[in-house]
């Protein structure tokens, strides 16, 4: 893969594998910042390729009283301001065709949902936009079926494509990772490992998602064992009272030991 598509990434020839970390939410300017700074100082000195991940607006929500954001052109800035403080690239999911010009015009990696993979229209928008396109597979979806996905970005004009493996739904409320599907998504893509939504457990009962965060190192673990590409973390130094997704986040805290013990997995991993 070409790391150097991507715009202001750094430590591109450490042979680690790369990061997109940061809250689930941009939920203001002050949060942003701090968690980006302390994740840049913590990947600097481990030479990690960092993008800084938030999204700008949270679409996908059980209930219609959660928190959807702090307005759209709003939380965009802050990710700008973050990518030109820091020096560092960024990523955000879109939600919607419109999303996609727009967000490209702050961002430098387009997500899109799990959820919403199989949307053509949306898929074919944000690769027009010349951007990578980080493809979150389906719950529902095989690792084979990701081919799919992938060609659409390619038949769009676009190269710079990855996939991201989020789980696959166990059941009704749990998920699991099922990691033979990573040497069959890295023949079609970069391929990354989203650690902590794959410990989701979703709560259909009260509509607030929980999580396993006790298990992210095992999942971190087997995926760099495994030779993904990156990782995916959601961090922040409070996730208690974090506005999405805080029942599985990484304390901010934890985020140093547990990648300065996968770089060490990673080196060993090279050798063999």
């Amino acid at each position: 893969m070409n790391l150097s598509e991507v715009p202001k990434l750094k430590h591109i020839n450490s042979n680690n594998f790369f990061l997109l970390a940061g809250p689930c939410a941009i939920e203001g300017e002050e949060m942003a910042m701090r968690i980006a700074e302390n994740i840049l100082k913590i990947t600097d000195d481990l030479n990690i390729p960092f993008i800084f991940k938030g999204s700008f607006k949270k679409a996908n929500r059980s209930r219609i009283d959660s928190f959807t954001g702090i307005g759209d052109e709003k939380a965009l800035k802050i990710l700008r301001k973050v990518s030109e403080t820091f020096d560092v690239p960024t990523v955000t999911d879109i939600h919607e065709n419109s999303d996609a010009e727009r967000a490209a015009q702050y961002v430098d990696v387009l997500q899109i949902p799990a959820f919403l993979v199989r949307q053509t229209d949306l898929v074919v928008a944000a690769a027009q936009t010349g951007k990578v396109v980080n493809l979150k597979k389906g719950q529902f979806m095989s690792p084979e079926a990701m081919k799919h996905a992938v060609q659409k970005v390619k038949d769009a004009g676009n190269t710079k494509a990855w996939i991201t493996d989020r789980g696959t739904m166990f059941g009704y409320q749990d998920m699991i990772v099922d990691f033979r599907g990573i040497p069959t998504m890295r023949e079609f893509a970069p391929t990354v490992l989203d650690v902590t939504h794959s410990l989701q457990q979703p709560n259909q009962t009260s509509g607030v998602t929980g999580g396993r965060p006790d298990m992210i190192e095992t999942i971190a673990r087997a995926g760099v064992v495994n030779h993904v590409d990156g990782l995916f973390m959601e961090t922040h130094f409070d996730p208690a009272n974090a506005k999405s997704d805080g029942a599985n986040m990484l304390h901010l805290d934890h985020l140093k030991p547990l990648l300065t013990n996968l770089v060490e997995i990673r080196k060993v991993v090279n050798t063999l």
